[in-house]
């Protein structure tokens, strides 16, 4: 079944308001049969699984690949918590997964559960060593997978001592950012549970991390120039090398980083803040109904603002941008670029706070002088008002043949949702258990999708007959 952008925001409209009596039922009976129809109509209906873990349509199948805790080729454990994730090609046809890891110093990382893990010698390579008493346990790990056998050739920490590590994204010279998602400076700290940790260093930047099919912990070394608040996801625009970043706040900025050398991000560059041409400070949220609200599939031009003071250490930069003119989003989450436009999501976004996806139009004189005469446009692309077709959308992707797959972050639902190019949507995945799934990515290859279900703790290779959706 197909259902227009349109319809799709129309039919949610219609369904929050009230009816009373027969015609209340009969709404929600014709409510109830659309939503079997969208649920249904992309791979055909989901088939229960006997593992009670991962409901997915007829003839695909699933394996676990990670499992937090396992010993990997390093010697260090797997730590829990995956987030963002990437595949990138590897030699002789491997696939080269970077998988980040979502956690504070407090939770049980790398080092093991007594961090007896953690010696002198890897504390030269980690970023924040907690005066070698408390390192941080966020990162990267790097999984090096066979498509071909669908095994594990090996796994190995590829970066360390960050915290938080949410999402990021890939580069076009096969490398991975990742982002903190928070914005704690160097002190004395104590953690939700009463535990105490001590902070060496400020946090809320972005990391960069070479995809190796070897073992290799990168030198943590912060991206700086690139601004420092609570980082969610990147896209980089391949024909610029432009950054686009995402900001997890509800009142967050969209930004992008304008690179002196593109290709090297160390190098340093300008940040700057996306503002809607005509509409100074605008609010894309879509919340407070007595403002004109932004619509699906209209393209509104856009500038960007230059960001003074990106270290930001007031933790003020969004409430900055928004007085030089800014639009403020809410919560930026995930990103990905494609030729001509970046996707990214706002998890509360919408007039019912289920989620909007917004589409970046780059200009063809993207971040240079040209650009005034041409500039790039943001386009809402959908936006979720029916909790039961898309909630909270978080980690996005790009599949091959061009349905973008989306995970919800809502703390009830837990599935895979795709997204056909006219903007509609159905289920490709469930999990039975509530765990949020995170870090979606098709290999190189397009044989395998890999996901992670982040408070389980694990990570899935999800394989089938990869055929686009009917429309």
């Amino acid at each position: 079944m197909s259902l227009s952008r349109r319809n799709w925001l129309w039919s949610a409209g219609a369904a929050g308001s009230g009816f009373y009596g027969l015609r209340r039922l009969q709404e929600y009976i014709t409510r109830q049969n659309r939503i079997s129809e969208l649920r249904a109509w992309g791979y055909g209906p989901l088939v229960s699984d006997r593992r009670g873990l991962l409901d997915l349509p007829a003839d695909f199948a699933y394996q676990i690949i990670g499992r937090r805790g396992m010993i990997m080729e390093d010697g260090l454990r797997l730590p829990g918590y995956p987030d963002g994730m990437n595949a990138f090609p590897g030699p002789d046809g491997l696939t080269l997964l970077i998988r980040n890891h979502e956690l504070m110093p407090d939770r049980i990382g790398p080092w093991g559960t007594d961090k007896s893990l953690f010696t002198r010698e890897l504390s030269k390579r980690v970023y924040d060593r907690g005066r070698l008493q408390t390192p941080g346990c966020g990162g990267t790990t790097t999984v090096v997978y066979d498509t071909q056998q669908q095994k594990v050739v090996r796994q190995f920490l590829s970066l360390a001592g960050t915290w938080k590590n949410c999402a990021g994204g890939p580069t076009p010279w096969n490398s991975w950012i990742s982002c903190e998602e928070t914005v704690e400076r160097a002190g004395v700290h104590d953690s939700r549970g009463g535990s105490r940790y001590f902070a060496e260093r400020d946090h809320g930047y972005n990391f960069e991390v070479p995809a190796r099919s070897t073992p290799y912990l990168t030198p943590a070394e912060p991206l700086k120039a690139m601004g420092r608040f609570r980082h969610e996801a990147v896209a980089v625009d391949e024909k610029s090398g432009i950054v686009f970043q995402t900001e997890d706040r509800a009142d967050g900025l969209f930004y992008r980083f304008l690179p002196k050398l593109p290709g090297n991000l160390r190098a340093g560059g300008r940040l700057q803040a996306l503002a809607v041409g005509n509409q100074p400070a605008a609010d894309t949220r879509n919340w407070d109904q007595t403002l004109t609200p932004f619509e699906a599939g209209k393209p509104y031009p856009t500038t960007w603002v230059d960001l003074p003071d990106i270290d930001s250490p007031n933790d003020d930069l969004r409430h900055r941008g928004r007085k030089l003119g800014a639009a403020v989003f809410a919560r930026g989450e995930g990103a990905w670029a494609t030729p001509g436009a970046v996707y990214f999501a706002c998890t509360s976004g919408g007039a019912k706070m289920k989620g909007q996806i917004w589409r970046y139009l780059t200009s063809a004189f993207e971040g240079t002088d040209g650009e005034a005469g041409q500039s790039g446009h943001l386009e809402l692309f959908v936006e979720a008002n029916m909790s039961e077709l898309l909630d909270s959308v978080d980690n996005i992707t790009m599949s091959p043949w061009g349905d973008l797959f989306a995970c919800e972050d809502n703390g009830y639902l837990s599935r895979i949702v795709g997204v056909t190019a006219a903007g509609t949507t159905y289920t490709f995945a469930h999990h039975h258990t509530y765990s949020e799934f995170t870090g979606l990515t098709f290999s190189p290859d397009g044989s395998t999708l890999f996901v992670n279900a982040q408070q389980a703790g694990l990570t899935l290779a999800i394989t089938g007959p990869w055929t686009p959706a009917a429309p």
